[in-house]
């Protein structure tokens, strides 16, 4: 990447997702409708934008939700890539009461054969042409198989693309035993899916330290409002964060995704990375609207990000 030109990634979003959330507008004591691009995929994508990043969706936007969603993404400046066939899901949210009742979702139209084979030319098309690939997950049956996702992350990896990959379950097991540049995953989904034994940094290091014997290059461990965690083979690092006070903790994970990815298509060295990802994330949860933030004041606090490295064992 030349020095005057942004960075460009490529986000694999299996399961777009057109939010629509009914809130209290307080002024006038009365309803109001927002609409929101979501679902994993394209909260770090709006992230990476965020972060001035030039960003490829690529997956299934079918159907008329998946449409609107689409468009949706494109007025924030995404570039969308979609199949001809499959469509994402939506949710509809009712929060005027304070809290986040979903009264509806709508899981999406499962790609079928062809469908994936159209999707897997896309993502490895669009992963080729960009920086850095960010593999995100699903919720719901896509119709995509993990070992699908898993020969995805093998061919852009080998032909020269960083993969960052943030995902959980069999997804992670499978895509894990590839050499993709980060595996992410939150020190909740590891402990619940038997990763790791429990949630302490002698735990987690360990579970980390076995995925990186012999699969991804480092595997950072999120963990809410305690120092993330870094590991790999070489080494393991803590990075904390100044203490913020939470507004809406969703999207944190995603946003830190984003950040890791965006430092690795600027060039940054890995701890330095992951350090502006721990605060694109950590400055997430200050605001309303997942996966939204600004780019200098994420660079500004990111350089108040503490490096701890914690040695071999």
């Amino acid at each position: 990447m030349a020095a005057d030109t942004a960075p460009t990634v490529c986000v694999v979003a299996p399961e777009p997702q057109l939010t629509i959330e009914i809130e209290t507008d307080r002024s006038r004591e009365a309803p109001e409708i927002h609409l929101h691009p979501g679902g994993q995929g394209l909260w770090v994508a709006t992230m990476a934008r965020s972060l001035d990043a030039e960003v490829v969706v690529c997956g299934p936007f079918g159907g008329e939700t998946g449409e609107i969603t689409a468009h949706l993404a494109r007025s924030r400046g995404l570039v969308v890539r979609t199949p001809a066939q499959g469509g994402g899901g939506t949710l509809l949210r009712d929060r005027r009461g304070g809290g986040e009742p979903e009264l509806v979702t709508v899981p999406p139209q499962p790609l079928d054969r062809h469908g994936i084979d159209d999707f897997y030319s896309i993502a490895l098309v669009g992963a080729l042409e960009s920086d850095v690939c960010v593999l995100t997950g699903n919720q719901h049956d896509v119709g995509i198989p993990p070992d699908h996702l898993a020969r995805l992350a093998h061919d852009v990896a080998s032909s020269g693309t960083p993969v960052v990959a943030d995902l959980s379950g069999d997804l992670a097991t499978a895509v894990g035993r590839e050499a993709i540049a980060v595996l992410k995953m939150s020190d909740q989904e590891m402990v619940a899916t038997g990763v790791a034994d429990d949630d302490s940094v002698a735990a987690l290091r360990r579970a980390a330290e076995a995925w990186v014997a012999d699969g991804p290059g480092a595997f950072v461990v999120s963990r809410a409002g305690d120092p993330t965690l870094l590991v790999t083979t070489e080494d393991a690092w803590t990075l904390t964060t100044p203490e913020v006070s939470t507004v809406d903790h969703r999207g944190a994970g995603d946003s830190m995704t984003a950040g890791i990815a965006v430092g690795l298509a600027r060039g940054l060295p890995l701890t330095e990375a992951v350090r502006l990802g721990a605060a694109a994330g950590a400055l997430n949860v200050a605001r309303h609207g997942l996966g939204s933030g600004r780019r200098g004041e994420i660079e500004a606090f990111a350089a108040r990000v503490s490096v701890d490295e914690l040695g071999r064992v």
